[in-house]
């Protein structure tokens, strides 16, 4: 046999990883004590425990404590305890902290790697070479984030004490991805690992005790169910950060509705792969192995929806399965492993239900033919072809190694079948031509998007979704806003609408009467339902009427919003000056709207004069900073930039208060409409005339129809409609704590981001009650990653 010969005949052999310091680690802990309270060991108060097992084997690895309420109530006073100390120390003094957190962690990271494997399943490359070094990353990443605190986030402190709950997918990454930023911050954690891989998070809690991480300012509780629901209901703690299911997502924002909790969530996706034909197909090839069988398909933003242009589909599908041929299952402790088990058998058997749903359903699921090793959780890699839009693989979050496939024609199609999704995470876009990948990549609904690449992650870039994705961003600069609370000026208790039975004393008037109608779409319009709504003055008589919104006025309110891609589509200084002009008709009547400020609210001339002035600097303020409030560019440590864009939220429900009835609706619908958004706004319930006098302005400001839409009417009810709206893709709701508190529970059909005051109001005319605190509420971070070089 010559060399050539030798070389055609080799092929891999095995190369497992040594797990004996893994396993001397598992026997030297006892894990009935492994609830990190406080900076001390301790058993669950009711001795419960629950195992953990070796997904490549099934076989038991601990016994591990599992925390209680009673638990979680010590951790939260653990770190309650630290808060006021850890808050109060400088910025330095905290990056010294994340620093020898994350040098601690170099020094294990092959125990770290090791145990992660054999916890999860995952291969210990991933483990290894991906999982390990970049959760190391965040902690050095966001030691200079602790010293640029004061200097890069002026007006913002740590939010207090924060729970977090992490998956099982990536259990030291996410642990990284939550910890560091809260530290940074200044915050005290309570995190809850999860239940199928809590090794990674032990030997972590035992790096904090060796970094010199002070008492109670990290607590780590292993638990289930009863711990998750303690932390999310604890009202000692501040905000709430969890990664998992959207399901679960959707409980945890009714749960925390109305609690004033900060909330952020990263949950599920059905990310598309898009492929055009001028892509480099064996590099979109090796692509899509990354993009879905890295970590077995269980990723939230696996690309697990391939669409591919029909003129290549044929061809790439056979590289696909030529590649899936030879992707290498077995023990993931083997380094030339591909693909491991997935973690535990309800989710095999989960993986196994839905391809076999697909299949039922019209799609055609291929398998290499390839033996699975005898034990363990394995599923072979599956592509599923001639998938429907509709079929469950397309639809669903099958969380394994299956990739559904579609074809499309044009650009056009491509983008519709890719945002054929209520998810929103993450996507791939393939081509030679940066100007089509960068064509497609803002007209994606997902947080992320990778041109030819697939999931990359960086500490200094933020990761997130939109839509039932979640909201909220993980790293980089809008990851530690999430950590950080605006110093935003409060104003007194919103008291509940009544709404009074007794007749408003007819004015007297010899004017023509004038009905103030809604205004949607550009067009003034009478309610649906032909109710009108009495409008008194500061002395009781009568000052018009308003209609009466109903369902039906919030639902063609919203189909304008929708509608209406002028706005959204205009460029940025396209929309300054519409909003100059708008202040410079609103300028042009600052008398008649401070007389009917005078009328309603009985506040003085000079009072309702400064208030309609303040209104028209608001307005010029905005239209300034509609170009200027811009996106990043990041450079990772990577071949590639990562462009952070500003995009707009979409469309924008606003609920504005009584006080300061013309102020305070123009400082909330100025910055939605500065970053492109459209609004359906429910003015004051009181003073409604100021927005009805206003939309006659808004008229001729060549501001497009559909831009403003404006229903009068009860603020609570109104309010409940467009929560419930799913084609509301934000809510602003300055109103009663009930009337908040409801639109945040209601609002978990399509998980919009809500901003409410609590039941507060704003002291809507100081400097704080303006600016970039209110802009980040009107966009949506998207990091587009773009690779470069050969």
């Amino acid at each position: 046999m010559n060399i050539l010969d030798r070389y055609h005949a080799m092929d891999y052999g095995p190369a497992p990883e040594a797990r004996n310091e893994a396993d001397a680690w598992l026997a030297a802990r006892d894990f009935g004590k492994a609830l990190f309270i406080d900076g001390a060991w301790k058993a669950a108060s009711g001795g419960k425990t629950f195992e953990t097992s070796e997904p490549s084997s099934g076989k038991l690895l601990a016994k591990v404590s599992d925390a209680s309420a009673a638990d979680i109530e010590a951790a939260v006073a653990a770190a309650t305890k630290a808060l006021p100390k850890w808050s109060a120390s400088s910025g330095y003094q905290r990056a010294k902290v994340l620093y020898a957190i994350g040098r601690a962690m170099q020094r294990h990271q092959r125990l770290f790697a090791v145990l992660e494997t054999i916890d999860n399943g995952k291969p210990i490359r991933e483990s290894r070479d991906i999982d390990v070094p970049l959760a190391i990353r965040h902690f050095i990443h966001h030691a200079g984030w602790a010293q640029a605190l004061d200097k890069d986030f002026p007006g913002h402190k740590g939010v207090g004490v924060v729970g977090q709950i992490i998956p099982w997918n990536f259990p030291l990454l996410m642990l990284a991805w939550k910890i560091a930023p809260a530290l940074a911050a200044g915050c005290t954690v309570v995190l809850k690992p999860a239940e199928f891989t809590p090794l990674t998070s032990i030997l972590f809690a035992e790096i904090c005790e060796r970094a010199g991480v002070p008492k109670g300012v990290v607590n780590i509780v292993q638990g289930g169910p009863e711990a998750g629901a303690a932390i999310v209901n604890h009202p000692g703690i501040q905000k709430i950060a969890f990664t998992g299911s959207s399901e679960v997502g959707k409980i945890i924002r009714k749960a925390t509705a109305g609690s004033g909790k900060k909330l952020s969530l990263e949950l599920g996706g059905k990310s598309a792969f898009i492929v055009f034909e001028d892509a480099d197909l064996d590099s979109a090839v090796e692509g899509l192995v990354d993009g879905i069988w890295f970590n077995q398909g269980q990723v939230c933003c696996a690309g697990s929806r391939l669409l591919v242009q029909e003129g290549i589909a044929e061809a790439l599908i056979a590289k696909v399965k030529t590649r899936m041929s030879r992707l290498r299952v077995g023990s993931p402790l083997d380094k030339n492993t591909d693909i491991g088990p997935l973690v535990d058998i309800t989710q095999l058997d989960r993986v196994k239900g839905l391809v076999a749903e697909g299949a039922k359903q019209g799609a055609v699921c291929w398998q290499p033919d390839a033996a699975l090793p005898s034990s363990g959780y394995y599923h072979l890699p599956t592509l599923a072809t001639g998938v429907s839009p509709a079929n469950i693989l397309a639809q669903e979050e099958v969380f394994g190694p299956v990739l559904a496939t579609m074809t499309f024609r044009n650009t056009e199609e491509a983008i519709e079948l890719a945002n054929n999704t209520r998810y929103g995470l993450a996507a791939s876009v393939w081509s030679e031509n940066v100007n089509l990948a960068l064509h497609v990549a803002p007209q994606l609904k997902a947080g992320v998007v990778w041109v030819n690449g697939t999931n990359m992650f960086d500490a200094a870039c933020g990761f997130g979704g939109y839509r039932e994705s979640g909201f909220g961003r993980e790293g980089g600069r809008e990851g530690m806003f999430e950590y950080l609370a605006a110093r935003l000026p409060l104003g007194p208790v919103i008291k509940a609408a009544t709404v009074s039975a007794q007749p408003v004393e007819q004015a007297d008037s010899l004017a023509i009467d004038r009905t103030a109608k809604l205004f949607i779409g550009g067009k003034q319009v009478r309610p649906d339902g032909n109710y009108s709504l009495a409008v008194a003055t500061a002395k009781g008589k009568l000052a018009g009427e308003v209609g009466l919104g109903s369902r039906k006025d919030i639902r063609d309110a919203v189909s304008a919003a929708r509608a209406c891609k002028a706005w959204p589509e205009a460029t940025a200084y396209n929309r300054s000056q519409v909003l100059y002009y708008l202040a410079e008709n609103l300028s042009g009547r600052t008398d008649e709207f401070a007389a009917r400020l005078v009328q309603l609210t009985g506040v003085t001339a000079k009072a309702a004069r400064e208030e309609v002035e303040q209104s028209i600097e608001r307005l010029f303020l905005y239209a300034g900073l509609a170009d200027k409030f811009e996106g990043r560019v990041h450079q990772p440590p990577a071949r590639a930039v990562t462009l952070a864009l500003h995009e707009p939220v979409g469309v924008i429900g606003i609920v504005a208060p009584d006080a300061s009835p013309l102020l305070g609706l123009i400082s909330l619908i100025a910055p939605a409409l500065a970053m492109g958004n459209t609004v359906v706004a429910v003015p004051s319930e009181r003073y409604p005339l100021l927005a009805t006098d206003l939309y006659q302005v808004i008229e001729y400001s060549d501001v497009p129809a559909g831009a403003i839409n404006i229903v009068t009417g009860r603020s609570a009810e109104l309010a409940g409609v467009l929560a419930k709206h799913d084609d509301v893709d934000g809510l602003w709701v300055f109103a009663d704590a009930e009337t908040c508190a409801k639109a945040e529970a209601e609002s978990i059909g399509n998980l919009k981001r809500v901003w409410s005051g609590n039941g507060r109001g704003l002291d809507w005319a100081s400097d704080e009650a303006a600016g970039d605190a209110f802009l980040r509420r009107a966009i949506e971070v998207k990091n587009v990653w773009v690779p470069y070089g050969d």
